[in-house]
């Protein structure tokens, strides 16, 4: 199983971009997709997450700008973000527990997508 992250770039503070997260391979069901992010000289932080029952939570910093989402169909997660804010600027990356059969459940990470605000 693989997860590919795309959909960064850059945009000016009040915008909006999305990210994707593919998952490909012999994936079963994901049953959670988080998204991360890592700035420079700042720890990792979680910025979302959503089970495959569709509950979602988020950090408090992004609460009301960003919405995580899942379409098991496409084995692809989505993290809309708008309203960004320079302080957004980070390396995005998704990280999934995936069901590989009924029995298996493996968590995976993708290669992140930079985000870059500018103010």
């Amino acid at each position: 199983v693989q997860l590919q992250a795309s959909g960064g770039g850059l945009v000016q503070a009040g915008g909006s971009l999305r990210l994707s997260c593919v998952a490909s391979g012999s994936v079963y069901s994901i049953d959670v997709m988080n998204w991360y992010r890592k700035a420079p000289g700042k720890e990792r932080e979680l910025v979302a997450s959503i089970t495959n029952s569709r509950t979602t939570n988020y950090a408090d910093a992004v609460k009301g700008r960003f919405t995580v989402s899942l379409d098991n169909a496409k084995n692809t997660a989505y993290l809309q973000m708008n309203g960004l804010r320079p302080e957004d600027s980070a390396i995005y990356s998704c990280n999934a527990d995936i069901r590989v059969n009924r029995n298996y459940q493996y968590n995976y990470w993708g290669k992140g997508t930079q985000v870059t605000v500018s103010s």
